[in-house]
């Protein structure tokens, strides 16, 4: 299984961001990630998502990247926990606090995790991708039909970054929405 040789292939790498190796996995919403990261998870990894991070719709840019490097990544860095507060969609505002380990594998899951920021620090990045329908079929089935208009901006803005970042053509590793290899 991918997931297997992906988490024997971080945990053989030499730690970037203090004790901890750091796998990035990013691509479009909808395309897989998360399911990904659960199966790092079930392999010993702590997952970090960036939609609890985003700041609503409008969050892959913005404070996303400070408020992530100050509150967990240089914490961990130094060897010490991190803490980030949550963002409650149903809300549209932050809530509780959040605290983050010092792991030996930290997945960081979600938009714009592998922009050339986390380059430094990151031990694999990996991208994931599916077709748009896929995706937004995905995305309309968790968040509901009201929800399309936000998801037409989101890709937009998330495809916008990716160009910005060339996030794929960095990525260490590339994957469909089903865990195969892509060039």
């Amino acid at each position: 299984m991918i997931a297997d040789e992906l988490a024997e292939r971080a945990l053989a790498s030499r730690p970037r961001l203090g004790r901890v190796r750091l796998v990035a996995i990013d691509g479009p919403a909808g395309s897989g990630k998360t399911t990904l990261a659960a199966a790092l998870a079930a392999r010993g990894a702590t997952v970090l998502h960036l939609d609890d991070l985003y700041e609503g719709w409008t969050g892959l840019e913005g404070s996303l990247w400070p408020r992530l490097s100050a509150q967990v990544l240089e914490p961990l860095r130094r060897g010490v926990p991190g803490r980030y507060q949550r963002f409650d969609w149903p809300t549209g505002a932050f809530a509780d606090w959040v605290d983050v380990p010092v792991p030996g594998l930290l997945v960081l899951e979600g938009c714009g995790s592998a922009r050339r920021a986390v380059d430094p620090l990151a031990v694999l990045r990996i991208w994931v991708e599916a077709p748009a329908d896929l995706r937004l079929d995905r995305g309309l089935a968790r968040d509901g039909a009201d929800a399309r208009e936000h998801w037409a901006t989101w890709m937009a803005d998330e495809a916008a970054h990716f160009a910005r970042e060339r996030t794929r053509e960095r990525a260490d590793v590339r994957l469909d929405a089903f865990g195969a290899r892509v060039p």
